[in-house]
């Protein structure tokens, strides 16, 4: 993070907890789980087919994005790819907007599995409540990714021990957000609660 943030972010990050709170950040990351998260589901619940459709979901809507915010990590314009300045993530977030509306209809055109359009829909939806909100308060995009990932994946896999796992999992990546200090304990809250809401009114909407 650039300035006093930054400061304050390497101090939480010091010692051991602090050290495993950046590895949860990292492998949790957004644009980690965007990236997985479709060929997983289409693998899942369509075989290999599905498998290819997911690819290509993956490839728009995560690809896309994180190449755009790797240009800007490396041109200086941005922190790192998590953006933690969030007076910096208004462009690159219209990026991905961008890229998972093309994915949207694109996969709906052309015929892919239903539960895979609806994850992407899903997507949309996360990011049409999350990003006017970031726009005025640093909602965590970590908490609702995770959540609404973990909903997306209870229905392939058995929903039960997928929803108290993900539930493990999403309180995790809130207290690694908030122990590097680059989130509040209601910002992280409310993430989790918009990744939750907006991804079950989708999949309640297209009946997956």
């Amino acid at each position: 993070m650039v300035g006093t943030g930054g400061e304050a972010g390497g101090a939480a990050g010091a010692g051991a907890a602090g050290r495993v709170a950046h590895w949860i950040t990292e492998v949790f990351a957004p644009q980690v789980l965007v990236i997985s998260l479709p060929p997983v589901v289409g693998l899942v619940s369509d075989g290999t087919t599905g498998f290819w459709w997911g690819l290509v979901a993956s490839l728009i809507c995560g690809g896309v994005p994180a190449s755009v915010i790797a240009l800007g990590v490396r041109a200086g314009r941005l922190d790192s790819r998590h953006i933690v300045d969030r007076s910096r993530r208004t462009g690159p977030l219209l990026v991905a907007v961008g890229a998972v509306l093309a994915a949207l209809v694109l996969l709906a055109s052309l015929g892919a599995p239903r539960l895979l359009v609806a994850t992407v829909a899903a997507m949309l939806a996360g990011l049409a409540v999350t990003v006017p909100v970031t726009l005025r308060w640093k909602i965590s995009f970590h908490a609702a990714v995770s959540a609404g990932t973990v909903l997306v994946l209870s229905r392939v896999l058995p929903p039960v021990p997928t929803l108290i796992a993900g539930a493990l999992v999403v309180a995790v990546v809130c207290w690694a957000r908030v122990r590097l200090r680059h989130h509040t304990a209601a910002q992280v809250a409310a993430g989790a609660l918009a990744g939750t809401l907006s991804a079950a009114a989708v999949l309640a909407l297209f009946q997956v």
